[in-house]
């Protein structure tokens, strides 16, 4: 027998570490109207942990977002089941700090494409599995408030994700659908093992730093009251007012002051 048609699932990409796995875990203890829980990582094994430590039943999707093939058994696995898409949280993401003439062109390319391609095509093949009162969780990032020297590719790609949200969320409002981007300031994760491959950050962004739960606490609580915009914890808010009160020339002027003069 084939699987069940119409069951009601919530989606989550980049479901392995970090964000994705709070989203997860937190979603599995709000028991959120949900059938099952598709989890969508590279990591397969990492994957299984995770799903054997939840009580809604997981299915696991290991796959690599940004491979075309992937996303086309993906579409077709959602073709077949047909399911009710409750929520779909899209936190597959990464990036490299660094200028951008010393960083890797196919490094580069390749946060295009899983930030903002992969985001916009799972986006796209999951929209006609969701109905009204189904919610859709983009993260963005706090970078997408303003161009950030040395975070150049990464900062445009989630101007990218908060920009697409938040269209799309005036193109859904009629069929009760609601789209929150997550711009969350630096959180405690693996980013950073990997953003720092070729350079630090600045000192004062690491300040504010927060706990996991408590960025995905208040993404979920944005959600449920379908804001556009989820922003945690009051530096980072101040950020988001300022960025859109002082020229970007401005903010990019302080910035470099701030990491001094750039090494020859």
């Amino acid at each position: 027998m084939g699987k069940k048609k119409g069951k009601n699932i919530i989606i989550i990409t980049g479901a392995s570490s970090g964000i994705g796995q709070e989203f997860a875990v937190r979603l599995d203890t709000l028991l959120y109207k949900a059938d099952e829980i598709w989890l969508i990582a590279r990591r397969e094994e990492r994957l299984k942990e995770l799903a054997r430590l939840m009580d809604i039943p997981a299915r696991i999707l290991p796959m690599d977002v940004a491979d075309e093939e992937g996303i086309k058994n993906f579409a077709q696995i959602l073709a077949e089941e047909e399911p009710k898409i409750r929520m779909l949280v899209n936190c597959a993401g990464f990036g490299l700090m660094g200028r951008v003439d010393s960083l890797s062109l196919e490094e580069q390319v390749a946060m295009l494409k899983v930030n903002c391609e992969a985001l916009t095509k799972i986006t796209w093949h999951c929209l006609p599995y969701m109905k009204k009162n189904s919610r859709l969780i983009q993260l963005a990032s706090s970078a997408a408030f303003l161009p950030q020297k040395k975070f150049a590719v990464y900062a445009a790609t989630k101007s990218y994700v908060l920009s697409f949200s938040m269209a799309l969320r005036e193109e859904l409002k009629k069929k009760g659908i609601w789209v929150t981007a997550v711009c969350p300031g630096p959180v405690e994760t693996e980013f950073f093992d990997i953003a720092e491959k070729y350079g630090s950050t600045l000192a004062i962004k690491k300040l504010t730093m927060v706990p996991v739960s408590k960025a995905v606490t208040q993404a979920l609580r944005d959600s449920r009251d379908k804001k556009a915009v989820s922003v945690c914890s009051l530096p980072i808010k101040a950020f988001h007012v300022i960025a859109k009160v002082l020229p970007h020339t401005w903010m990019l002027g302080i910035m470099s002051m701030m990491y001094g003069k750039d090494e020859e």
